[in-house]
This record gives C-alpha cells, structure tokens and sequence, in this order.
C-alpha cells in the first residue's frame, strides 16, 4: 500500500469512528491535505475495496472500514505510538546523561577556579508530575516500567507478571497509562481515576496497580538525592582547616554525603530561596563546617526543576571571587540547559 492510499483509509476510518455514517469522496478531500479531486480519491477508494480494506454498504453510499481496515490502522497507531515513545524516552535519557556529565564538570571546574571543595546537588523537582511511562518487556515474567517525572527526572522498575504480555498488549498497556496519568502529581491521581484505569485494564488491572505505585513512589523520592562533589583534598591548603582531625571529620562529610544531602534538602524546601547563601562559622547548619564558611546557590532549569550549588572553605575565603563564580556558573547552567 503506498502513502496517498494509507493516508486516504486513515482518513476514512477516523472520519466513520467519529460520525458513524459511510464516508464519501468529498468528505475525504476536505478532510486531508492531498490536494485530490474526488475523481482521484474515487479511484483509490476503489482500490483499497478491492484490497478489502473498506465496504460500500449500499450502492452509491460512501465507503466504511472492513475488519482488515481496522486491523491496518490499529496496528499502524500502535506501531507510530511504540515509536514516539522511544524516541521520547531515549532523548529523556540522552538529556539525563548529559545533564550528570555537565554537573560534574561544573564542580570540577569550579574547584579549579576557587582553590576550595565545592558541591553540586542534580536539579530536583518540587511538586512533581508525571510526564511518562514506558513498559516494555524484560523476559517472561518480568517488565520493566520506566517512570519520567517532571523535571525529566526518570526512574526504573522491574514489575513482575504472572504471565507474559505480547508487544500489542504492551502497547495498549502504554497508552491507557500514558493518556489518563500523564501530567497528573500524586494528589490528582486519585481513587475514580484508578478505578478507571483498573476496568480498563481488566484483566491487567494488576499491573496498572504496581505501576501507579511506582509512580507514587518516583515522585515522592527524596533520599536518593544525587551530589556532586570536588576539590576535597583542597581543604589541607588551609592550615586552620587541616588538623588531622577537623580535615578527617570534613573529608567523611564529603564523601558520605548525609549531611550535604540534608543542607541540599533545607535549601530547595524554601521556594523563597533563590539568591546567594552565605554561611559563617558556627552559622554553618552542618557542625562538621563550623570552622569553614558555606557559600551556596540555587540553580533554576526551569519545570520547577532546582538545585543547590555550594562552595566550602575557611571563613577567609575570597567572599567576592566566590559569589561572582556561583552567579556565573548559575547562568551558564540555564544557558547549557535551555540549548538542549
């Protein structure tokens, strides 16, 4: 079948599935940008009947779709949604990895520039929505459900079925989540829309239950945080700061990252909080730096997409070297960010 033929039965079969009535020749010109006569979309038409694609129910009546028309056009829009949701995922996944490369050089770099340790928390999204889900199939008994939150923030689950799910049920599976869930937070997602869901699914109604609370799950997770850190070994330039025990406690803050994760977490919970931080001696909100001085910023990537940039060294540090390489490694962030 060439492409002017696809594209006049999908036109037939949309126009019968919203009017119910026989489609005819001059309805499909106006309906489609092929800039056909109704001679030639006739003559087509003819074709596709003959290929028993369509039906005329009554002479001189228009065209409806036969069961093979059906079958053409299902699979076709199963095959054209497997594909947008591919390329969606792996752009996602593209933009994800290039993300946690380029913040990673950032607290390098930033380490470099200012002869201290820095850190860099991955943006966070506060009030999280759901933007995607894709099943597909890991082996017989097990699926793996991949979940994109705003912020484009993705997280994998591996479900397991009682029995295995064809690539067509799969799909089915895919849109049904996709098109009651997507763009909903964990407050919308409420029990009528479950219960939808589950009768939909019938006999599936099992998996849709796993994936909403690997969904709820994505949405609220917190503890995993991601931190980016660099230029600990800075630390013992300072000779205030490098008593083998203060270098000790400092360097196990750094590389157990607790604690940065909850001065990162106390951040971003304050919305309002979106300037330069500076934090002096025992001003420090982690005991280990009450020796140090914390300067720290908040990053914006926009979808309420946030993170925290801090800078960490004795209470000498050049204050205006720091707050000037924060403000610009801030703009360059959105910058890179908006370019992608």
């Amino acid at each position: 079948m060439d492409d002017r033929k696809r594209t006049i039965l999908k036109a037939i079969i949309r126009n019968y599935l919203e009017t119910g009535e026989p489609v005819g020749s001059r309805t499909i010109s106006k309906y489609t940008d092929l800039n056909l006569s109704s001679a030639t979309i006739r003559n087509e038409m003819s074709d596709l009947e003959e290929m028993g694609y369509i039906l005329q129910p009554h002479t001189s009546a228009g065209r409806i779709p036969s069961d093979k028309g059906y079958r053409f056009y299902v699979d076709e829009m199963l095959a054209e949604k497997e594909k947008q949701v591919e390329e969606k995922l792996d752009m996602l996944l593209e933009k994800e990895e290039k993300m946690d490369q380029l913040l990673k050089q950032a607290a390098k770099v930033l380490a470099t520039n200012t002869n201290y340790a820095t850190m860099i928390s991955a943006p966070k999204c506060i009030g999280n929505k759901l933007k995607f889900i894709q099943l597909s199939k890991v082996d017989a008994d097990q699926i793996l459900a991949v979940i994109v939150v705003e912020g484009n923030v993705i997280k994998n689950n591996i479900l397991t079925v009682e029995e295995e799910l064809n690539d067509e049920t799969l799909l089915k599976l895919n849109i049904l989540l996709n098109t009651h869930l997507n763009g909903l937070s964990l407050d919308e997602i409420n029990l009528a829309t479950i219960t939808a869901l589950k009768q939909q699914a019938g006999v599936h109604s099992g998996i849709v239950s796993e994936v909403i609370d690997a969904v709820a799950e994505a949405i609220r997770a917190d503890e995993d945080l991601e931190i980016y850190t660099s230029g600990t070994n800075n630390i013992f330039k300072y000779p205030e700061l490098a008593d083998n025990q203060k270098a000790s406690e400092l360097i196990n803050t750094f590389e157990e990252k607790k604690m940065l994760t909850e001065l990162v977490q106390e951040t971003l919970a304050d919305e309002s909080n979106t300037g330069i931080q500076v934090y002096i001696g025992e001003e420090a909100p982690i005991k280990t730096m009450k020796d140090c001085s914390i300067v720290t910023a908040t990053y914006e990537l926009g979808e309420g997409m946030r993170g925290t940039i801090g800078i960490i060294g004795p209470t000498r540090m050049d204050y205006d070297k720091v707050v000037d390489a924060l403000k610009t490694l801030t703009n360059q962030l959105d910058t890179v960010y908006k370019k992608k």
